[in-house]
């Protein structure tokens, strides 16, 4: 049996402002360069360079898989305030994948409802609007600005495991398993 084949699932483009550096065209090039034959796009809170991303891909025979790194409000996706007043607690970062056609329908939806009704700082998304269009998609914990690993930069492993998407209970949504517990087991009790 060959060796497992790697691929990038969260990866922004130039088109994360202020976060990516890559243009689409090299980066699908460096890709195909590199004997990758599948990429993903996952930019910060938006859709912009799918279509570019899309169609490169197939020009090169990469396959595509489209994504974004959406970013969760704490609450409701209205409010206006963050719970400590500080800017960088106005949203969390949650990665979403479409796994088929009704799935990248779902992330049009969301990323525009995200600029619509939900900008502050950044276009935001809510665990309600997710949970609503939620089918088609697959959900990671995305970085260290994710619900999860944030409750474990402050120290709280308790909350960091209890997390595990609460609240967004959808069939139509996949998530990777018990994040929260797999990185505590990493860490041991370090943490409690």
């Amino acid at each position: 049996m060959g060796q497992p084949e790697f691929v990038h699932l969260h990866v922004h483009s130039h088109y994360s402002l202020l976060d990516g550096a890559c243009k689409v065209s090299d980066l699908v090039k460096r890709t195909k360069a590199l004997g990758m034959d599948t990429l993903a796009i996952t930019d910060h809170g938006c859709m912009f360079g799918v279509i570019d991303f899309f169609n490169e891909c197939k020009k090169e025979g990469i396959k595509p898989i489209l994504g974004m790194e959406a970013y969760m409000a704490p609450g409701d996706r209205r409010e206006r305030s963050t719970p400590s007043g500080n800017a960088g607690e106005a949203a969390y970062h949650l990665l979403l994948l479409a796994e088929n056609l009704e799935g990248y329908k779902n992330l049009v939806k969301l990323s525009s409802i995200a600029y619509r009704e939900g900008f502050y700082y950044k276009p935001r998304i809510d665990k309600e609007i997710l949970r609503e269009y939620s089918k088609g998609l697959i959900a990671t914990s995305a970085c260290l600005g994710g619900e999860v690993c944030s409750a474990f930069l402050k120290r709280d492993a308790k909350v960091a495991r209890m997390i595990h998407l609460v609240g967004i209970d959808s069939p139509g949504l996949t998530a990777a398993p018990s994040i929260a517990v797999q990185v505590s087991e990493l860490v041991g009790e370090i943490l409690d």
